[in-house]
């Protein structure tokens, strides 16, 4: 039988070995669960040079429309220093809004995240300073593509949080069939909003800010609490593009969206 002091210190080395385990699960495996509690399935599309992993909804019924859902760039450096070895998100902000959504849904992940970091073709590169490359858009495209060809979906509305906006508006560019886009906090100009975190550009990557408006309602949402996007960073010029709708919602950087998410969907069906 222990003695009481002998319990004590094997309680207290048991619950530091419980944590340590805990902390030791990967991004990519907790991504994963996260995405199983909300009873979403896995799935790898292809996006022609690279393999993505999604995931997608049980709707109740089947639609020609589909909701695509775009992640923010996880954690692309360690210490805002090093490239990170996995720059898959620690926790998914979009998932949970994709869950709530009875709408047919695809989580569109991106090259080299989600379990994919050490397939052909995969670099550090692709989620630092090429994070909205040409390579990355051109592949999340054609992955799109194939899987609306393959599943009848004729109509597109593209979601993204942070940088999945800025993902949004150039997958956009590329899809006919997009209806509309909505960016949570979205990632407008990739250089204003470098220069005002006082961080590296993005050289190898697209700006959305340069390019040409498309022709589709954007709604954008951007939090009052966001000190990551504030929204004074870009409100003017997205207010100044033709289709776009901007509203300031209770919301920071990552929490609060899910409060705000079922009204934003009813507003979607007369999004034509």
């Amino acid at each position: 039988m222990l003695k009481p002091r002998a319990g004590r210190y094997l309680l207290a080395a048991s619950l530091t070995l419980a944590i340590s385990l805990a902390g030791c699960v990967s991004p990519v495996a907790k991504l994963h669960q996260q995405a199983r509690d909300l009873d979403l399935v896995a799935l790898d599309l292809d996006g022609g040079k690279f393999t993505l992993r999604g995931f997608r909804n049980r709707p109740a019924q089947a639609t020609e429309r589909l909701h695509v859902y775009l992640e923010g760039d996880g954690r692309p450096w360690e210490r805002g220093l090093i490239p990170a070895a996995e720059p898959t998100t620690r926790d998914s902000v979009i998932l949970p809004l994709m869950a709530g959504d009875p709408a047919p849904s695809l989580y569109l992940g991106r090259p080299c995240y989600n379990g994919h970091t050490e397939d052909p073709g995969c670099g550090s590169e692709l989620w630092t300073g090429g994070r909205y490359g040409e390579s990355v858009v051109a592949s999340m495209a054609q992955a799109l593509l194939n899987f609306a060809e393959q599943n009848g979906y004729r109509e597109l509305v593209l979601i993204g949080h942070s940088g999945g906006g800025t993902l949004a508006l150039l997958l956009a560019e590329r899809l006919p069939q997009t209806l509309a886009v909505i960016t949570l906090a979205g990632n407008y100009d990739i250089d204003r909003w470098t220069d005002y975190h006082g961080y590296q550009r993005l050289q190898n990557s697209l700006n959305p800010a340069i390019r040409p408006a498309g022709r589709v309602p954007e709604w954008h949402l951007l939090g009052e609490r966001d000190t990551t996007i504030p929204p004074a960073l870009f409100e003017s010029a997205l207010r100044a593009r033709p289709h776009a709708h901007v509203i300031r919602v209770d919301a920071d950087h990552n929490r609060g969206w899910q409060a705000i998410w079922p009204e934003m969907l009813r507003r979607l069906p007369s999004a034509r």
